[in-house]
């Protein structure tokens, strides 16, 4: 499989509004680059570039998110880490030969898919695999 890069990471938060006050400043940023809410993931998300990676703050938006879950189970903190792939299905029924459990199957995101490698797998990090081409600022 071929990384092209790391595509975002994302810090799981209780209150995204506090969370911008806090990170902002540290990241060089009065505000988001991108904000969005993903109604089947049940998050609102603020997004800062730094270079062509993102750094996401994600709120949940349902007491039975995933983030919600994270953050009753771990706080506060690094969720996941995701790295841009040409195909995230090629790059999928590649790494399922070799063992690697995902979580689910390919999920639809901005014209693109992205997946889920099981912590277990991953000395605990919750790893996305995500083939997304293009640029973000022209879709909002």
């Amino acid at each position: 499989m071929k990384t092209n890069r790391m595509d975002h990471i994302c810090i799981a938060v209780k209150d995204l509004k506090q969370a911008q006050k806090i990170w902002g400043p540290v990241l060089g940023k009065s505000k988001p680059d991108v904000e969005y809410i993903d109604e089947s993931e049940k998050i609102k998300v603020a997004r800062y570039w730094l270079e062509n990676v993102g750094f996401e703050l994600m709120e949940s938006t349902s007491s039975d998110g995933e983030v919600a879950k994270f953050i009753k189970k771990n706080g506060e903190g690094i969720m996941l880490l995701s790295l841009n792939v040409d195909n995230t299905r090629k790059a999928m029924n590649e790494l399922q030969q070799k063992n690697y459990p995902f979580i689910g199957g390919p999920r639809p995101f901005k014209g693109c898919e992205f997946a889920f490698i099981h912590p277990d797998k991953m000395n605990g990090v919750l790893l996305e695999l995500i083939d997304f081409k293009g640029n973000e600022f022209d879709e909002n």
